[in-house]
């Protein structure tokens, strides 16, 4: 239908249900074949026609309200501009060739603003589902009470479907803008000199998990050195993303001043005292001193760096591991390690993502991992990356982020 416009009066009026369009005056723009067939109404009785013109209230029956409550309704859409999904209505509709003859209906409506290109209400649209025959159906007191129940029953599903689907919506907006900050906060591989490096950041599946995973890359001060860190900030959506942008940025500065990677973590472990939802937030960091072929680290309740050796052996470097950061009231010195590694060796960072599944120890996840890095071992960085993301994450997304830091030493 590339090539057809599509006639939208005549889909209106074919769609099923009552449908009506009001405008802001609450006059009847528009009504669909539906909507005249149960109201007994011609399209001259309604369009043009104010709604208590076209559907006066029962004037000997205070009690039935149906169309104050529209009108209340459609009222409180032009002033918010959101959809308002109302309960169960009686009304009382007069049979338009017998004047003064009344017939009761029940009609479940949803009333939803159209908006002008201005983002203003320009008209009103009025959706009814019909239950009069199920209040109906059974008769009797006992009868109609139980059917009033279940229409009631329905209309309150009806809403609650509505609201998880504005939730749903409300949340895709957020995950969009976590991820658009978190893009925005991560450092680009170019930054440093030493070139022979893949980063990759997965975000979890679903509207609310994206997490406060990062990673870091910087050239620090004295000789051919360079910083790479991995964090981990505990929650999610955008105040995660706000507090993981904070904790890799101070990183960041502490890890050009500081003597070795448990200073750094030192430092960030008090700036983590003073911001609000950095607590149990974890960080691993390793400085690489390409000279001298060794690796300094230090861990902040993260999982281990992995260190792949050019002959296939696989070491984790879990010998300086403390507490995440704020974990301690009193924070002391954190520990700190060193090894050694040979040209064409390979250190990978990463977040609990990769290698954590619920109902598993944690061993299992870093057996994979070690066994990943060695079956591709001879791939360069970025191949190597993209082959243990493929390996090692769920086909069908995993339910918390991943960040991952390869660098070929």
């Amino acid at each position: 239908m590339n090539d057809t416009a599509i006639d939208y009066a005549a889909v209106f009026q074919a769609l099923p249900g009552i449908l009506a369009l009001l405008t802001p005056d609450l006059v009847y723009a528009d009504v669909n074949e539906d909507f005249l067939r149960v109201t007994g109404r011609t399209r001259e009785q309604v369009v043009g026609h104010h709604i208590f013109d076209a559907f006066p209230e029962n004037p000997d029956n205070p009690s039935a309200k149906g169309m104050r409550n529209v009108e209340a309704s459609m009222r409180r859409v032009l002033a918010t501009g959101e959809r308002d999904t109302m309960a169960l209505q009686r009304y009382d509709v007069e049979y338009p060739d017998r004047p003064g003859q009344w017939e009761e209906r029940y009609w479940s409506p949803v009333n939803a603003p159209v908006l002008g290109p201005d983002g203003k209400v320009r008209l009103l649209a009025h959706r009814v589902e019909e239950v009069t025959e199920l209040i109906r159906a059974r008769g009797g007191p006992s009868g109609t009470r139980t059917r009033v129940l279940e229409a009631e029953l329905y209309t309150r599903a009806r809403e609650l479907q509505e609201l998880n689907d504005r939730l749903r919506q409300a949340h895709a907006r957020e995950r969009e803008v976590a991820l658009a900050l978190q893009e925005a906060m991560l450092p680009a591989r170019r930054q440093v000199r030493h070139q022979a490096v893949a980063v990759r950041y997965r975000p979890a599946v679903g509207a609310l998990n994206v997490c406060g995973d990062w990673y870091d890359l910087v050239d620090l001060v004295g000789g051919n050195r360079l910083g790479v860190s991995v964090g981990d900030v505990v929650g999610h959506g955008l105040p995660a993303a706000c507090v993981m942008g904070q904790l890799r940025s101070a990183l960041s500065a502490a890890s050009r001043v500081a003597a070795g990677p448990a200073q750094a973590l030192d430092v960030l472990g008090r700036y983590a005292h003073v911001v609000d939802g950095a607590e149990s937030a974890t960080a691993v960091t390793t400085f690489v001193d390409f000279d001298h072929h060794a690796i300094a680290y230090s861990s902040a309740g993260h999982p281990p760096p992995a260190l792949l050796h050019p002959d296939g052996r696989v070491e984790f470097l879990d010998k300086a591991t403390d507490p995440p950061l704020d974990a301690r009231p009193d924070p002391i010195p954190r520990p700190q390690a060193e090894t050694g590694f040979t040209e064409g060796a390979t250190l990978v960072l990463y977040t609990d993502g990769l290698v954590e599944r619920r109902y598993e120890d944690i061993y299992a996840g870093l057996a994979r991992l070690a066994d990943s890095l060695v079956a591709h071992r001879h791939e360069d960085p970025e191949t190597l990356a993209d082959a243990v993301l493929l390996d090692l994450l769920p086909s069908g997304g995993a339910t918390d982020d991943t960040a991952l830091v390869v660098v070929r030493l």
